[in-house]
């Protein structure tokens, strides 16, 4: 299979592109991961302020929730002073219900009176009034005194309010709120010796914190921790362990953040805030294949960066390379133009570079090319000349001894007129040829100069042979042909393919053209020859004797025919043993001007 030759200026394109096409890809990743980057960064930034707006909420609610708590325990003034002077004056029912309504309203005007599930304010001997949203019973303050938390919550330093979850101990109404946040504070006016006589305790409902994560937008993953790490509150966490949060929580000790992790088998970007006084941890889940990424927009962008990559490297590649190239360009068309044969110097490719180097040596190798191809075909002008003249030099001296010979014969013998055809024929020839040797004649003269021989031939063999010419256009008279052309032809028909048959012979010349070709056919039915011996009629020069009239032979004139006018002209032999030999010879046809050769 042939190869497609590719130029260089092809080559630096491609190697061009390749290479822009490997920075486009890597800008178009890195144009992807940055908008990636971005949508995550905007979202944990929206992630952060939705808590913050939740902890804002929930810190408000627990200010409210802090500050009834401290109002009950703190202000002795709230209720009333024959109730809360510690006498041993029981309290009048209708001091009770009093005080009762007071505690319900300080729970209304806190907006918050929904979420607190009960509040009690407890001395013994002197007070128990309960309000909320749960209904109270006799042995509320008992039962809360009884739980394993009680005293620890209400030892707690005066400015803890770090809330935490615990099981519901009131009796009633334990299936709808099994779980409940207190706080439990001692009351500071009471004259009991110790705080647990006398104490104030708000349990918060966790329908706090339900009800606002319910007010962010519903597709979102959030829950609220306790300080213990107790989950008070969630939506949308289904997909997730809980399990999984407590010991990553842990290790987190900022106010907020943002983490990117790995839960329940899936990537996700985890924000927290951290409230300071309450303690609860509000935490969002952010998993990363949710993420708002537009696939649309992605890819335009993505795909718009890569061809505008592509687009402009392939310009700056286009005017690079044809900056590059023009000098080489220059260069290779001057060597088409030198491999043309013009060898005329270029002074465009002598450019102040490497490549103007190569240029002037270009320049320099065609001038030394141009004079060594002028002395060549010198040269072979004149080595041709020679060898032409040389080749047309070459007559026999033993033609003449055995012309001469015949004549004396004829002149003994005979003493008849037959003596001045010959010696008119010899003439003849020998005048032409001892004229210059001028390398083309028409056909006409050619034609002329074997009859002179055909002449002389026949008298010495006694009418042996007849020759029979025909010319299918008369205007073929008039083509050239290279001297002495038929005479070793004709020679040969008689020497090689009818003296040795023994038997009178014709000898057919035919001149004819094809396709500016001309054509001469010298056609003999002597002996013929083998295969064998046509393969060697025009390589062999050794078969020239001194019987011919010339020693140029059908090789020799062969040669001249190739060295006049190329190697596809020349002589084709055709023959059949015993039978015919037919000789070719093919010439490019052209006309010149007749000269006489008187």
């Amino acid at each position: 299979m042939k190869k497609i030759p590719i130029t260089f200026r092809k080559r630096m394109i491609l190697y061009n592109l390749l290479i822009i096409t490997c920075i486009a890809f890597i800008i178009s990743i890195y144009t992807y991961s940055s908008y990636k980057e971005d949508v995550v960064a905007n979202e944990i930034a929206s992630s952060v302020s939705r808590l913050h707006s939740l902890s804002f909420r929930l810190e408000t609610a627990c200010d409210e929730m802090i500050n009834i708590v401290q109002n009950c325990a703190g202000r002795k003034s709230l209720f009333l002073t024959s109730i809360l002077s510690g006498s041993d004056v029981r309290v009048s029912k209708q001091s009770e219900l009093y005080a009762a309504q007071v505690l319900r309203d300080l729970c209304a005007i806190s907006g918050y009176n929904q979420y607190i599930y009960k509040i009690t304010v407890y001395e013994k001997d002197s007070l128990f009034i309960q309000a909320g949203t749960s209904s109270g019973s006799y042995n509320d303050a008992d039962c809360l005194m009884d739980t394993p938390w009680f005293e620890e919550l209400l030892n707690k330093d005066i400015q803890e309010y770090t809330l935490t979850i615990k099981d519901n101990p009131f009796s009633i109404n334990t299936i709808a709120n099994p779980q409940l946040l207190p706080l439990i504070r001692p009351l500071q006016y009471s004259k009991k010796d110790r705080p647990a006589d006398a104490w104030v305790c708000l349990a918060i409902s966790p329908k706090l914190f339900r009800d606002a994560i319910e007010l962010l937008p519903e597709d979102k993953s959030v829950f609220v921790m306790t300080d213990d790490l107790s989950v008070v509150g969630d939506m949308n966490m289904d997909s997730f362990s809980m399990e999984e949060f407590p010991g990553l929580l842990a290790s987190l000790t900022s106010q907020t953040g943002s983490l990117r992790t790995r839960l329940s088998g899936t990537d996700c970007i985890l924000t927290w805030e951290r409230q300071p006084v309450s303690g609860l941890i509000l935490c969002e889940v952010l998993p990363l294949d949710q993420m708002p990424l537009n696939p649309r927009a992605i890819y335009a962008t993505v795909g718009l960066v890569f061809l505008s990559s592509i687009a402009i490297g392939f310009i700056l590649s286009l005017l690079f390379t044809r900056y590059l190239t023009r000098p080489i360009t220059r260069l290779t068309n001057h060597m088409e133009v030198i491999s043309a044969g013009d060898f005329r110097p270029n002074p465009d490719i002598e450019t102040n570079d490497e490549l103007g180097v190569i240029g002037r040596q270009i320049n320099q190798m065609s001038s030394h090319v141009s004079e060594l191809m002028e002395n060549r075909i010198r040269d072979e002008q004149e080595k041709l000349g020679l060898e032409i003249k040389m080749l047309q030099a070459q007559i026999n001296p033993h033609f003449l001894y055995n012309t001469l010979d015949s004549i004396k014969w004829i002149a003994t013998m005979q003493h008849n007129a037959g003596i001045v055809k010959v010696v008119s024929a010899l003439s003849s020839l020998l005048k032409n040829m001892a004229k210059g040797f001028n390398e083309k004649v028409t056909v006409r003269q050619e034609l002329d100069f074997l009859d002179s021989y055909v002449t002389i031939e026949k008298v010495r063999y006694i009418e042996l042979f007849d020759v029979d010419i025909s010319v299918d256009d008369p205007s073929l008279y008039d083509a050239g042909i290279i001297k002495l052309t038929l005479q070793p032809l004709v020679e040969n028909s008689i020497f090689s393919g009818i003296e040795p048959s023994g038997n009178p012979g014709l000898i057919q010349i035919r001149v004819f053209s094809e396709d500016q070709v001309l054509y001469v056919q010298v056609r003999d039915n002597g002996i013929g020859m083998s295969e064998e011996n046509i393969a060697r009629m025009l390589t062999d020069t050794s078969r020239v004797t001194k019987h011919y009239m010339s020693g140029i032979g059908l090789p020799n004139v062969d040669r001249r025919i190739k060295l006049v006018y190329g190697d596809q002209y020349g002589l084709r032999i055709d023959s059949q043993v015993g039978v015919y030999t037919c000789v070719t010879v093919s010439l490019p046809l052209e006309f010149v001007h007749d000269q006489q050769y008187n």
